[in-house]
């Protein structure tokens, strides 16, 4: 499907489309929060995530409410289950008329191209995006885990599994953007960690700046609480995008 601000050829940002780049992540409990600063935020930025605890709480509601403010919605549901259930579910996301959707990578080869032959087979499936190491996640948080090689190494194997499934949407952090932009040209790359200078980390690991993960080759920053927890969210907002047009193409 076509995404705003994309270019179906060459997966780069027109300068006309700056402020669609941006994602804002609504990582609230319930929807009175959440359309407060959607609305507080009107005008600067077209594209919305709805992930885990919002939607939970509200369902496909939420979703429907901020289409109809006329926004785009990223649903991050990070999907990681049997192929069977995961092609279902992404039927169900489908008829919600979210323009982009998240699947876990290490959900394996099986899943990843079940998900996506639902996705193409939808009237109106939703772009998939894979997700690879979790950026709340380095090679110690990985090691408890089992895996063993660098955060950058894992990252390589699984977008490399989901692309071979035909998902050319990837989620990682900033540290491996240039590897991957380099190896999927067409890839759609989508950021999350993204903190301006000078905002808490939190629980984030392996972070970047607007500017560094522009320069870098991502075509997407999720931004969140740097911006909802805010005085002035749209004033945050206004200097990242201005961040992100001062990075030469």
């Amino acid at each position: 499907m076509s995404l705003p601000g994309i270019t179906a050829e060459t997966g780069s940002v027109s300068a006309a489309g700056v402020r669609d780049k941006l994602i804002v992540a609504l990582d609230f409990p319930g929807a009175t929060a959440a359309l407060q600063v959607v609305r507080r935020l009107e005008g600067l930025v077209q594209w919305f995530k709805i992930g885990l605890e919002l939607y939970l709480a509200e369902g496909n509601s939420i979703i429907e409410r901020v289409q109809e403010l006329g926004y785009s919605v990223f649903l991050d549901l990070k999907l990681h289950d049997i192929p069977n259930t995961v092609a279902g579910a992404v039927r169900s996301v489908a008829k919600t008329g979210a323009e982009m959707l998240t699947v876990h990578a290490a959900g394996g080869p099986a899943m990843l191209a079940a998900a996506q032959e639902a996705a193409a087979a939808a009237p109106s499936g939703p772009k998939l995006l894979a997700v690879t190491v979790l950026t709340s996640m380095d090679a110690t948080q990985l090691c408890a885990t089992g895996v063993h090689s660098s955060p950058r190494d894992q990252v390589s194997r699984l977008a490399s599994i989901a692309y071979t499934a035909g998902i050319h949407g990837l989620v990682t952090s900033t540290e491996e953007v240039s590897g991957l932009r380099a190896a999927y040209s067409d890839a759609t790359l989508v950021i999350p960690g993204i903190r301006p200078a000078g905002a808490a980390i939190g629980d984030q690991k392996r972070v970047a700046t607007p500017a560094s993960a522009i320069a870098a080759g991502a075509d997407y920053l999720v931004v969140g609480r740097p911006i909802t927890q805010a005085a002035d969210p749209a004033a945050v907002v206004q200097a990242i995008l201005d961040e992100i047009a001062s990075v030469k193409a």
